[in-house]
């Protein structure tokens, strides 16, 4: 049976400039990959072991990109190694097949949301309301499914986040605080739920996962061995779990760590 391994992307696999945390000495840095272009300038790297890795990867299991990226931020992304079958975009709000929408999926996901949750138009007014224009940017709708702001983090005030995870708590909402983004997500919208979809989809019976965000926990608990780096919400707040190993590897480094991890389980499974 198949191997699946479904992977956050930002900060776990790919990392922006500002996120590399190359500590090392500039002669012993790793020669990276530029794996995103936007508006004609590289934005995401990995290192070109990491690329290597990740093409094993492609030739071993089902890999799946899985990522609260909008499915245009995703198609920026040329990932090294075999094209995935499948990928999972909008924090589980779009399954795509062969780069393709499905369509029965999405509609699924939109029926639970209206059934479950305050409605998007509520949270967007009080993010609009309540955030103060000295620090925020951009405010965004993802999809018709959630929002995010982006936001200088020098000048957030320290309780406003966990202020808004108490009100949206409330209305069924999720919030996440990720760089210079701060997400607000329908709790049913889950990158579990879509991998749950895949994994049955490709008769997978091993199913692996990383991530580093609050939105990432959900399919760390749904996979049957998970990693998640030294870095993000889920260190900085000491997150844990049965199953799920916290590395020590920080930025880039820590993407090239996972995916031996992803290989070697994936070519020994238990």
């Amino acid at each position: 049976m198949p191997v699946l391994v479904a992977s956050d992307l930002d900060r776990t696999l790919i990392y922006s400039s500002a996120a590399l945390a190359l500590t090392m000495p500039d002669p012993r840095a790793p020669r990276l990959l530029c794996v995103e272009v936007h508006e004609a300038r590289p934005l995401s790297y990995m290192t070109e072991t990491a690329a290597r890795l990740l093409t094993d990867l492609g030739d071993t299991a089902v890999f799946v990109p899985t990522t609260t990226r909008t499915r245009k931020q995703y198609q920026r992304i040329n990932l090294p190694g075999p094209p995935p079958a499948y990928a999972i975009c909008a924090n589980g709000g779009h399954l795509l097949v062969d780069g393709v929408t499905d369509a029965d999926w999405h509609a699924g996901v939109q029926a639970r949301l209206a059934e479950e949750c305050a409605p998007l138009a509520e949270v967007s007014e009080h993010l609009l309301r309540s955030a103060d224009p000295v620090w925020v940017r951009k405010h965004r709708i993802a999809e018709d499914l959630f929002a995010y702001l982006v936001v200088e983090r020098d000048l957030l005030p320290g309780d406003w986040v966990k202020e808004l995870a108490v009100w949206a708590e409330d209305r069924g909402w999720t919030v996440s605080l990720q760089g210079r983004k701060i997400y607000a997500v329908p709790k049913p919208l889950t990158k579990s739920a879509a991998v749950r979809e895949v994994a049955r989809r490709t008769g997978a019976e091993l199913t692996l996962a990383a991530g580093d965000s609050l939105l990432d926990a959900d399919l760390l608990l749904a996979a049957d061995r998970g990693w998640r780096p030294g870095h993000g919400e889920l260190a900085d707040s000491g997150w844990t779990a049965p199953r799920i190993s916290a590395l020590r590897e920080r930025g880039v480094l820590a993407g090239e760590r996972i995916l031996r991890e992803f290989l070697t389980a994936a070519r020994q499974p238990i």
